[in-house]
C-alpha cells in the first residue's frame, strides 16, 4: 500500500538496484490508496490476514501521526496472522529520544515480543532505530547460523548488509539506547 503512485513510478525508474525487480514479482499487489484507511477499512472487511506488515513511513507529523499510535499498532496487530509480525522505523534516538521512547512503548503495550535494533543510517548521520514486534516471534532467540541457513535455504543471496552476524549485531544496543528504552 503505497498513498502516492508518483513514489512507485519513481522508484520503478530510478531505484532498479534498491527495489531488483520487486515490482515485478507475480506475488506483489500494489495498491495507491491510503494506508490508514486500508489497515483500519478494507484489509478487514475483505478478512486479510499477513505473515508480515513493513511500515516504512513518512515522520510522524502531522496526518501521519496516526499510523505511529498505539491503536493503529493495535490494528495492524489484528491484521497478522497466528505468527506474524510488525517491523517499523523508529527514527533516530540521538535527535527524537522522546519519539524512539514513546513508539517502543506503544509497541510493548501491544505485542508480546518487541525488539529495537539499530543502524547507521549515513544519510541521517547517526544510528537509526528498527523494531521488530510480534506476539509470536521474538528475533533475539534466532542465533546466527539460523539466520544463514534459512537464508540459503529460500535461495535468498547477494544480500548487501544483512546475514546472521548483522541480526546478532543490531540487536546490541548502546548503553544510551539501554536507558532511553529502559522498561
Amino acid at each position: 500500500v503505497e498513498l502516492d503512485g508518483k513514489v512507485i513510478e519513481i522508484a520503478r525508474a530510478h531505484f532498479a538496484s534498491v527495489h531488483r525487480g520487486a515490482f515485478d514479482d507475480p506475488r506483489l499487489e500494489l495498491r495507491i490508496e491510503d494506508g490508514l484507511a486500508y489497515v483500519r477499512g478494507h484489509a478487514p472487511a475483505a478478512g486479510l490476514r499477513f505473515d508480515l506488515i513493513v511500515l516504512d513511513l513518512t515522520d510522524p507529523v502531522g496526518p501521519a501521526e496516526a499510523l505511529y499510535s498505539a491503536a493503529f499498532f493495535a490494528d495492524c496487530k489484528a491484521l497478522l496472522g497466528e505468527s506474524g509480525a510488525l517491523c517499523l522505523h523508529l527514527g533516530a534516538p540521538f535527535y527524537h529520544p522522546d519519539r524512539v521512547r514513546g513508539l517502543v512503548g506503544a509497541l510493548r503495550g501491544t505485542f508480546r515480543h518487541v525488539v529495537p535494533c539499530f543502524v547507521h543510517i549515513p544519510l541521517y548521520g547517526s544510528l537509526w532505530g528498527l523494531a521488530c514486534a510480534s506476539d509470536a516471534i521474538d528475533p533475539r532467540r534466532i542465533d546466527e547460523a539460523t539466520v544463514d541457513s534459512r537464508l540459503a535455504e529460500r535461495g535468498i543471496g547477494e544480500l548487501r548488509y544483512y546475514n546472521g552476524a548483522t541480526h546478532r549485531a543490531v540487536q546490541a544496543l548502546p548503553n544510551y539506547i539501554r536507558t532511553l528504552l529502559a522498561e
